[in-house]
């Protein structure tokens, strides 16, 4: 992770963006340094073959593919492919990394060195050269890090890494050339100058597209440097193709521990800190504002209230409840004895709002470990395997507190909320996942879940994560009930009519705008290291960020709730619910602009895949902003009420 040449103001915003940093000077679990001999030989693993696009280039495609798959007849190794083991988050994540025929001997240079001759037949041809147009990229593995391209960003003329190469190219006339020799540049490092302490720490990979008129010697080392035309497969007939490869080492002064700074790029650096600047100043303004007008507001209505229950216990004076501008038939006490009323469908309001809870503490462990420098990019797949461990032990604390909220409530079916809190919102989420696996198995595609690792998500789900949330609903059942500051009437006190803006849906759009604004920037650079296969780093925004969303998120509802109970309307429960998770809705339309601006997707497949996986994610988002907004609106009512004298 790496945060450069930005000096930050505060020294509490530096020493978060720093953190990651001086997080990377240790070396963690899983990622030690592998020291080489010279003529050792280093291994070279493929991983799968994904779509890449060129920058502000569309993307064609969102499906990746194994790198061995029939159709593609890349060259393999003796006895046959084999995978290298992986994490439960790689899987996920689309990662296939298997073995590969090239041999690469540390500081031995090596030139034209032969692989399999292959033909490729019409059908074939067809199928690879569709591939080439979607700009399928191949992505190898040298010790850990991505083989990559050299690319000099225009804006800021500086020269980065982007993991992957073209399969091929397709000029501005159509035409198709494929790729079948590739030269490997691989950087080394002597550890403290020992030229028998060498560590990788960088790959490089030059394809070209080489038509080798005749048959190939194996021993040639020279006849790949001549020029040959580019190869072309051809569509209405076969194509023989012979693979080659070349291997150079380079000597470099790069120490291992920084060896990723190099693929670590933002095309423009300085958007991250107008953006977080931009946000921070308008949360702090919208904070301050809030809370200016709630605490005034809120002092004198307390003040006047209080009064008046004083002139009304000491009407023996004979002074009327009138006098001193004080008015008995308005304001948010008013509703006192219902603004504690249960409100309708309790069970799905408390499920939910367990999840919420379970959401909330997942995603904040997920980035303080991010800014630890446990999700280090060197490490793959720890994002998805660290989400899913947490979400899995958390499931205690979305259990015990959907039920304390339901029992605080007056819900009484408290078995049907036990079952319900661990299988409802993970049964969405899986079952949609599980559709959308559906589309990948069809394609054919390597980023289809096998059925093995579902049955061990069902066996994560069922053994470790419902236990867990079934324990936390029996304490949460077997405390105290949360009382309420005030009595709740019987009879439910009519609601007068209020204004547009406080109506359901304008005020969700309203509230829910807000805290988008506040993560729009760094949604982009998420959503494009997601589709466009490129590495986030940058969590030291991202921590902020959240902040600045959770901030946005409780203070403007909050406010919507406070006009709400002055309104006289006290079903304030999922009106803050709604309103804050409306911001999830922003988050879909969002990604819909994003389908339509960057992405040019051929085929059904690839549009249900976004649309499908864009829509769980900002199902999840909607649980989460909405159990924010109700929890800092909870606290909030019982805040004001317990602050008043009540007859």
């Amino acid at each position: 992770m790496q945060l450069k040449n930005h000096a930050p103001s505060g020294a509490l915003l530096a020493s978060l963006l720093v953190a990651p940093q001086i997080a990377s000077a240790f070396y963690l679990p899983g990622v030690a340094p592998t020291t080489y001999k010279p003529g050792e030989l280093v291994p070279l693993y493929v991983n799968s073959i994904r779509p890449v696009a060129a920058p502000d280039a569309l993307l064609h495609s969102v499906v990746s593919y194994d790198y061995y798959q029939p159709h593609f007849q890349f060259c393999q190794p003796e006895g046959g492919p084999k995978s290298v083991g992986e994490s439960l988050g790689s899987i996920l994540f689309g990662d296939r990394i298997k073995t590969s025929p090239f041999e690469l001997k540390m500081k031995q240079n090596e030139t034209c060195k032969m692989l399999c001759p292959t033909t490729y037949k019409q059908g074939v041809a067809f199928y690879v050269n569709d591939k080439i147009r979607q700009g399928m990229s191949l992505n190898w593995l040298v010790d850990g890090l991505p083989a990559g391209q050299r690319i000099k960003d225009e804006l800021t003329g500086t020269e980065f890494y982007n993991p992957g190469f073209l399969m091929g190219q397709v000029d501005a006339d159509d035409h198709v050339t494929f790729n079948n020799h590739y030269d490997i540049l691989i950087e080394y490092h002597e550890v403290s100058g020992n030229p028998d302490q060498l560590r990788v720490v960088g790959v490089l990979v030059q394809p070209e597209s080489k038509k080798y008129t005749k048959d190939i010697p194996k021993e040639s080392t020279d006849v790949c440097l001549s020029n040959f035309e580019p190869l072309e497969l051809k569509e209405d007939g076969e194509t023989k193709v012979q693979f080659t490869y070349s291997v150079y080492w380079i000597p470099s002064q790069t120490a291992w521990a920084t060896r990723w700074d190099k693929y670590l790029h933002v095309f423009d650096p300085k958007i991250h800190w107008f953006s977080l600047i931009n946000s921070a100043v308008i949360v702090v303004f919208l904070t301050l504002t809030v809370v200016s007008v709630l605490v005034r507001a809120l002092r004198k209505d307390i003040a006047r209230y209080n009064r008046l229950d004083q002139i009304n216990l000491d009407d023996l004076s004979g002074t009327s409840a009138l006098e001193d501008g004080v008015q008995e038939d308005s304001g948010w006490k008013l509703v006192h004895g219902d603004v504690f009323r249960t409100p309708s469908y309790p069970m799905l309001l408390s499920v939910f709002l367990g999840n919420g809870a379970q959401l909330f503490v997942m995603t904040g462990f997920t980035i303080a470990f991010a800014l630890l420098g446990f999700l280090s990019p060197s490490n793959r797949g720890s994002l998805g395997t660290i989400i899913l461990f947490l979400y899995t032990i958390l499931g205690f604390v979305g259990g015990y507190t959907s039920a304390r909220i339901y029992k605080s409530m007056g819900g009484e079916k408290w078995k049907m909320n036990i079952i319900l809190t661990p299988v409802l919102v993970p049964g969405i989420v899986f079952g949609t996942f599980f559709l959308l696996n559906l589309f990948l198995w069809a394609k054919e595609s390597s980023g289809a879940v096998p059925f093995t690792t579902m049955l061990v998500i069902i066996l994560i789900w069922f053994i470790i994560s419902v236990p867990l949330s079934v324990t936390g609903s029996w304490l949460g059942f077997r405390a105290a009930p949360i009382e309420p500051p005030v009595r709740t009437n019987q009879i439910p006190r009519q609601i007068p009519p209020v204004t547009t803006y406080l109506k359901p849906i304008p005020s969700m759009l309203l509230v829910g705008i807000l805290p988008f604004g506040a993560i729009f920037v760094e949604l982009y650079f998420i959503m494009s290291s997601i589709w466009f296969s490129k590495i986030y780093y940058m969590f030291g925004f991202l921590f902020l960020c959240y902040g600045l969303m959770i901030l946005t998120c409780a203070t403007v509802t909050i406010l919507m709730v406070y006009f709400l109970l002055c309104a006289e309307n006290y079903n304030w429960q999922w009106r803050a619910f709604l309103a804050a998770g409306a911001s999830a809705g922003y988050i879909f339309l969002n990604a819909l602009i994003y389908w339509a601006s960057k992405l040019s997707l051929s085929g059904l497949a690839g549009s249900v895949l976004y649309i499908g996986y864009s829509a769980l994610i900002s199902f999840l988002f909607f649980i989460l902003t909405g159990s924010i907004g109700f929890f800092s609106s909870w606290w909030f009512v019982r805040k004001i009420y317990s602050s008043i004298k009540i007859d």
